[in-house]
C-alpha cells in the first residue's frame, strides 16, 4: 500500500465565497507510471446545506465527465389505449447509468388508421382484431429482437438506432410486399374470363339520381375523360408501429441523460447547430367537422380550420378560438329547438355540426366572429380540409360531396372557385382532390393561387422507394402534412423536413391520438412552419398546446424565442415563405 501524506490549509471556496479546511491528500495511483495523483476533499469543521450543495454538484459534474457514457439495455413494451380507446403500443428504454440499470422513459405515436378491407362483412370487428395482432407484434418485436439488436447503443446515436431500425423493418416489408405481390398475381389469374354483365348497371343508377341534364353530363366526362386508376394502398405491415415508438423513446432518453428539452435535442440532431431565434409552428386549430360521419348530407368539409396570423402568441390563438367555439355553440343553441345543438366532439377535438351546404358552415362562423369584432382575414383566416380521397365513387367516377349530388373532378373545381371568391377568408384547401387527379391540382392551384394554398395530407412512407414520387409537385403544392405513424422514426422525419426545404410543412396528428406531449417538441425542434394538433377538445388534445405554450414561454424566458414577421398582406401563409 502507498503512503500517504496528508496536510491542512486554509481554502477560499470560489463557489459559496466561504473560508473553510481543506485537507490535502496526496496519494501514489497504482495506474500511473511515476506521476502522483492528487484528490481534494472537502473537511469542513462547521457543515453548511449551500457549500455542501455546491461541492456535490460540482463533484456530480465531474464524474459524470470521466464516466462511461450511459447504453441502452433493454427495451420493454406494453400495451395502452389511446385517446379514441384503442389499443397502441408504449415503448420503455432501459439503460446502464453508472454501472446500474435504470428505466429511462417511455414513447407512445399516433396510431395508423389501416386501410380497410371492404371484403369483410364486419369492418369494425375486423379493424379491431388486425389492430390489437398489430400491437401483439409490435411487443414481441420490442421485447425480443429489438432489444437485442440495440443492446449497447448509446441513446445519442440517434442515426445509428434509427438505422437498424429502419433496415429490420425493410426486410419484413418486403417479405409483405412479395406475399401482397402473389396474392395479386392468383387474384388476376382467377379473374381472367371476360365479364361483360356488370358494365351497363353503373350507368342506369346514374340515370335515375341525375336524371336529365346531369346523366348527359355524367357519361360525356366520363367518355372523354376517364377517371384515373387510383394508386394502390400502402403496405401496412403489422407491428410496424414498434419501429416509430422505440426511435422516439431513444430520442427522449438522450434528451433527459443531456439534461435538455426534447425539442432542443431534436434540433440538434439536425441542421440547426443553435437555439437562436427558435421561431414556433403556427397552430392550425380544428373549430369544426362536418365529414362523412357527421349528420347532414354535407360531406365535403371534414374539417374547418382556423389559421391565426402571425406574430400572436400560442396562448393569445388557444384563447381567441376557445372564444369563437363559444360563440358558435351559443348561435346554434339559441337557434336550436331542442336547446342544445351541440352534444358530441370528433375524434380530432372538433364539434361536430350536421349541414347540407358548405355555405351553412361558413356563415356561421362568419356571424360568430362578427360578433365577437373578430376580423375574418385579420386576425384569422381559415383552412377547409376536405379529405377528397375518401369521397369518391369509382363505379360512378364523381366525388359524393354532398349526399345525392355527386359531382365530377372538374366541377369540384368550379365549386371550389365559388367558395373561396365568396369566403375569401379561405386561405388554404387540404386534400381538394385525389392525389391521382393532377390535371384538376394543376387547374385549381392557376385559379386559386394568389390568395388560396393547396396542400396535400400524406404520412410520408420511407419504406416506399416511390413515396417522393407519389408526392404532388410543389409548382402545384404548397406544402405537405406529415406525421410521425408507424415506422416513420426521429431521422426520417429530420430528413423529409431538410429536403421540403422551402415548402410548407405542417407536422399533424392522427384521429388515434395518445395523451403525450412529444408531437410539439417535435415540432418545434423540427422547425415547422405549422402545426395541426386537432382541436380545443379531448385531453389528449389540450395536453399537446399545453407542452406548446410551455415551450414558446421557456424559449421566452431563455431569450431565445423568434418572431414571424406580419406579412403585409393578411395571408397567414406569407410567414412561411
Amino acid at each position: 500500500m502507498c503512503g500517504v501524506i496528508q496536510k491542512y490549509r486554509q481554502h477560499d471556496h470560489h463557489l459559496c465565497g466561504t473560508r473553510q479546511n481543506t485537507r490535502v491528500a496526496w496519494a501514489r495511483c497504482p495506474s500511473a507510471s511515476s506521476r502522483d495523483c492528487r484528490v481534494t476533499v472537502a473537511w469542513r469543521s462547521r457543515a453548511r446545506p449551500a457549500e455542501d450543495c455546491a461541492l456535490n454538484k460540482v463533484k456530480s459534474n465531474y464524474f459524470s465527465q470521466i464516466a462511461t457514457p450511459p447504453v441502452v439495455s433493454r427495451l420493454l413494451g406494453r400495451e395502452l389505449y389511446d385517446g379514441k380507446g384503442q389499443l397502441t403500443v408504449e415503448a420503455h428504454v432501459l439503460c446502464i447509468i453508472r454501472n446500474e440499470e435504470k428505466n429511462v422513459c417511455s414513447a407512445v405515436i399516433s396510431s395508423h388508421r389501416e386501410p380497410r378491407d371492404d371484403s369483410v362483412g364486419d369492418l369494425a370487428i375486423n379493424g379491431n382484431d388486425r389492430r390489437n395482432h398489430s400491437v401483439q407484434m409490435a411487443l414481441d418485436w420490442i421485447t425480443e429482437p429489438l432489444s437485442m439488436m440495440l443492446k449497447g447503443f448509446e441513446p445519442a446515436d440517434q442515426a445509428g438506432v434509427d438505422k437498424v431500425l429502419s433496415d429490420f423493418f425493410m426486410a419484413r416489408f418486403l417479405e409483405r410486399q412479395d406475399r401482397t405481390r402473389k396474392e395479386q398475381e392468383k387474384e388476376q389469374e382467377q379473374a381472367t374470363e371476360p365479364v361483360r354483365d356488370p358494365t351497363p348497371p353503373p350507368p342506369a343508377p346514374a340515370n335515375k339520381k341525375g336524371g336529365g341534364k346531369a346523366g348527359t353530363g355524367k357519361k360525356s366526362n366520363v367518355a372523354e375523360k376517364p377517371l384515373p386508376s387510383p394508386e394502390p394502398p400502402a403496405i401496412v405491415v403489422p407491428g410496424s408501429m414498434a419501429i416509430g415508438s422505440v426511435s422516439l423513446v431513444v430520442a427522449k432518453a438522450a434528451a433527459l441523460l443531456k439534461t435538455v428539452p426534447l425539442y432542443e435535442h431534436i434540433r440538434s440532431l439536425g441542421s440547426h447547430q443553435s437555439l437562436k431565434n427558435v421561431e414556433m409552428p403556427i397552430p392550425m386549430v380544428t373549430l369544426l367537422n362536418c365529414g362523412k360521419t357527421s349528420p347532414g348530407k354535407l360531406n365535403l368539409v371534414e374539417e374547418v380550420i382556423v389559421i391565426p396570423v402571425a406574430g400572436q402568441r400560442v396562448r393569445q390563438i388557444v384563447e381567441m378560438v376557445l372564444e369563437l367555439q363559444k360563440e358558435i355553440a351559443k348561435i346554434l343553441n339559441a337557434t336550436s329547438k331542442t336547446g342544445h345543438a351541440f352534444n358530441t366532439t370528433s375524434d380530432s377535438g372538433g364539434l361536430v355540426m350536421g349541414c347540407d351546404r358548405p355555405e351553412q358552415v361558413l356563415d356561421l362562423i362568419t356571424e360568430a366572429c362578427s360578433n365577437l369584432r373578430l376580423e375574418l382575414g385579420n386576425k384569422i383566416c381559415l383552412a377547409i380540409n376536405c379529405s377528397a380521397h375518401e369521397l369518391m365513387d369509382y363505379p360512378k367516377g364523381k366525388y359524393g360531396i354532398i349526399s345525392g349530388n355527386p359531382k365530377s373532378p372538374d366541377e369540384l373545381v368550379d365549386i371550389y372557385e365559388d367558395l373561396t371568391s365568396k369566403y375569401p377568408a379561405i386561405t388554404a384547401l387540404i386534400d381538394p382532390f385525389r392525389k391521382e387527379d393532377q390535371e384538376q391540382w394543376e387547374k385549381l392551384n392557376s385559379v386559386l393561387r394568389p390568395t388560396c394554398s393547396l396542400y396535400c395530407d400524406g404520412t410520408y412512407a420511407p419504406t416506399d422507394p416511390y413515396s417522393l414520387e407519389r408526392m404532388p409537385s410543389p409548382a402545384w403544392a404548397r406544402g405537405f402534412v406529415l406525421k410521425q405513424t408507424n415506422q416513420t422514426t426521429v431521422t426520417d422525419l429530420i430528413r423529409i423536413t431538410q429536403q421540403l426545404e422551402g415548402i410548407v410543412t405542417i407536422l399533424g396528428t392522427t384521429s388515434g391520438e395518445p395523451c403525450c406531449d412529444t408531437l410539439s417538441d417535435l415540432a418545434v425542434g423540427l422547425g415547422v412552419n405549422f402545426v395541426k394538433l386537432g382541436g380545443l377538445n379531448h385531453g389528449e388534445r389540450l395536453t399537446k398546446y399545453n407542452r406548446l405554450i410551455s415551450i414558446e414561454e421557456e424559449l421566452s424566458q431563455r431569450g431565445i424565442l423568434g418572431s414571424k414577421e406580419e406579412p403585409e398582406s393578411s395571408h397567414p401563409l406569407a410567414a412561411a415563405d
